[in-house]
């Protein structure tokens, strides 16, 4: 059973929001244009047009067809792995990442040191949540093409997850100087959001939307606007944004998510799980799987919330199958609705590995479900440290405030939770609203 306080699933919204900066807008799947003094593959290649259009299965078709005729263009077989890892991303099927390594692998072969299978190999690293090898492979093709836009991308991508975060600040300027465009001005977004600077990630993003052209642009950076506004409780606008990006995409998964919990925070349940339902039945992330279950919890149905929460593992084995480190999935998953000795263990070695805002609320959260408050509070306070408002990590925050003794600090960050984004969770919402009431009943 769960206690009043160990409900809530913002922080792996959070991660799932982060990480999906690593395949922004076909940045991944479609050829870089060289710099001036590298050597650009001459061999026909169909399938770069429909990658970066989103068309990713027709695009991977085209592209075996071609190798089966052309099997020593290297370039296809980088962006073919490439478009494997986005394949994977897109379905939540970990089982391409194999096929993946093995066409990057082919490509280096026939090519040893190109820059686009050095920039498929970081970002299937960086899909594995491997990230000191995704910061490595980003830098071997910066050596090579230091023009290499998928590079620069997963270069800022992998610092964020490394925690690393103002040399992400610095990597991300450097890239705006080398090649300016949606992959980057989304991250530049993200690492200003981090540092607390939410205003200025909007505006680059309503810039970089004006500018987007591209249907896939348009969705991409449209949802990013909407998860901005989501974080900050602006409900209407997050809607307004995910129905722009649904237009120019209408099987956005993203948008699709977004627009569930968004319709959910409104007070339209049943039309958030609507939407949550189309999103699992095509991509079962363990991220909507909770979110689903949740939502079918806060109404009453926990025999279906319980069938959301049991796939969750049957994901994490795939993922484990398919060479993904799921240390950080797992101690958020079974925190909230497992073993929970078990997700304080993984929480533990995912802080060993990396040291994030992500990571620090994991742990804290997982050392006070298991009734280590006072261990937890320095990880929760550094999860705030960075003016990265997200409410979550103050609900937490409160919660072991209040737990460790200090609650006046506590009371002071549930308010900020709930005036910050007052629906970021079906349940953790609601027990903090709980354990408020429950402050001030004491207090009389």
């Amino acid at each position: 059973m769960q206690t009043l306080f160990g409900r809530g699933f913002g922080r792996l919204l959070a991660l799932g929001a982060a990480l999906a900066l690593a395949l922004t807008a076909g940045a991944l799947v479609a050829h870089d244009d060289p710099p001036p003094q590298s050597t650009a593959s001459t061999a026909p290649n169909p399938a770069p047009a429909r990658l970066a259009s989103g068309d990713i299965g027709r695009g991977i078709s085209a592209l075996q067809k071609h190798l089966e005729a052309q099997p020593k263009d290297h370039a296809s077989w980088a962006s073919l792995g490439t478009a494997y890892v986005e394949q994977a991303r897109v379905s939540a099927d970990p089982s391409r990442y194999p096929q993946a390594e093995r066409a990057l692998a082919r490509s280096l072969r026939l090519r040893p040191g190109n820059d686009p299978a050095l920039a498929g190999q970081a970002a299937l690293a960086a899909a594995r949540h491997d990230f000191h090898g995704a910061l490595r492979l980003a830098r071997r093709a910066l050596d090579v093409n230091p023009y290499n836009e998928a590079a620069l991308a997963l270069r800022v991508d992998a610092l964020v997850e490394l925690g690393h975060y103002e040399r992400a600040s610095r990597a991300v300027d450097e890239a705006d100087d080398r090649r300016p465009g949606i992959p980057v001005f989304t991250r530049f977004a993200y690492v200003h959001e981090l540092r607390g600077d939410a205003t200025t990630a909007r505006k680059v993003l309503e810039r970089a939307l004006a500018g987007a052209t591209a249907p896939g642009d348009v969705s991409y950076v449209a949802t990013a606007l909407g998860q901005l506004a989501w974080r900050q409780g602006h409900y209407k606008a997050a809607l307004r944004h995910y129905a722009t990006a649904l237009r120019a995409d209408p099987t956005s998964i993203a948008a699709l998510e977004g627009r569930g919990r968004a319709r959910a925070a409104r007070g339209d349940t049943s039309a958030g799980i609507r939407d949550l339902k189309t999103v699992v039945a095509r991509a079962p992330l363990p991220a909507v799987l909770v979110e689903l279950g949740e939502l079918y919890e806060s109404r009453g149905d926990r025999a279906a919330a319980k069938r959301q929460y049991a796939l969750v593992d049957t994901w994490l084995r795939l993922a484990r199958a398919g060479g993904v480190d799921v240390d950080l999935d797992t101690a958020l998953a079974a925190t909230e609705h497992g073993d929970r000795a078990a997700g304080l263990k993984a929480a533990r070695a995912e802080w060993h590995r990396r040291q994030t805002v992500h990571t620090a609320d994991a742990l804290a959260w997982a050392l006070h479900t298991t009734g280590h408050s006072e261990q937890a509070l320095p990880y929760a306070r550094r999860a705030t440290a960075t003016g990265y408002d997200e409410a979550t990590f103050l609900y937490h925050r409160g919660v072991i405030e209040l737990a460790a003794g200090d609650r006046a600090e506590g009371r002071h960050l549930l308010h900020r939770a709930l005036d910050r984004n007052p629906a970021f969770s079906p349940l953790g919402a609601k027990s903090a609203r709980a354990a408020l009431a429950a402050e001030k009943g004491s207090a009389r």
